[in-house]
């Protein structure tokens, strides 16, 4: 992390919600991350988070130690497909605050995802990106990744059909 500050991460709380929604619809606009096309809201998400209180689906937060111990950004840990059979499958979501990207929290949340993934009963990580974005499919390979499936044009954002690359790694 090229920014000299003491960072650290946490699980969410209700608090971080204002801060995890306004990092999340800063990336709506650009189409490449969300498949949101409207802003979100904090009310929107109160029982998204609540729901993720548990400790093998939850959500962290990377915060910097500072007085004020800003949320620079999050991860979250979701199921996949809702099955029983798949409980050992989690999704990984991570959103970095925009004057923060590309200075390695992504790389810092992953890191740390994957080494506790175990402890939380997760052997199988996915991750699902927009075949455009380039930086989270670049970040996900670094660790590991692997293409596991593409969806063509399944997404359509400002009139624009766009592929999902659905990337996945054993831990």
């Amino acid at each position: 992390m090229s920014k000299s500050v003491n960072l650290y991460i946490r699980d969410a709380t209700l608090d971080d919600l204002p801060a995890i929604v306004a990092i999340y619809n800063s990336t709506v606009p650009s189409y490449q991350v969300s498949a949101d096309i409207e802003p979100i809201t904090v009310e929107s998400l109160m029982t998204w988070i609540e729901a993720r209180e548990t400790k093998t689906r939850s959500v962290w937060v990377i915060v910097s130690e500072s007085a004020d111990e800003s949320v620079l950004g999050w991860l979250s840990f979701s199921d996949f497909y809702g099955r029983p059979a798949y409980s050992a499958t989690a999704e990984l979501s991570i959103y970095i605050e925009e004057s923060w990207r590309g200075q390695g929290l992504g790389k810092h949340l992953l890191a740390c995802a994957l080494e506790c993934a175990p402890s939380l009963g997760i052997s199988t990580v996915l991750g699902f990106v927009f075949a455009r974005n380039t930086p989270s499919l670049k970040l996900f390979y670094s660790f590991g990744f692997s293409d596991w499936g593409r969806l063509p044009r399944v997404a359509k954002l400002n009139e624009t059909e766009h592929d999902l690359i659905i990337v996945g790694r054993k831990v």
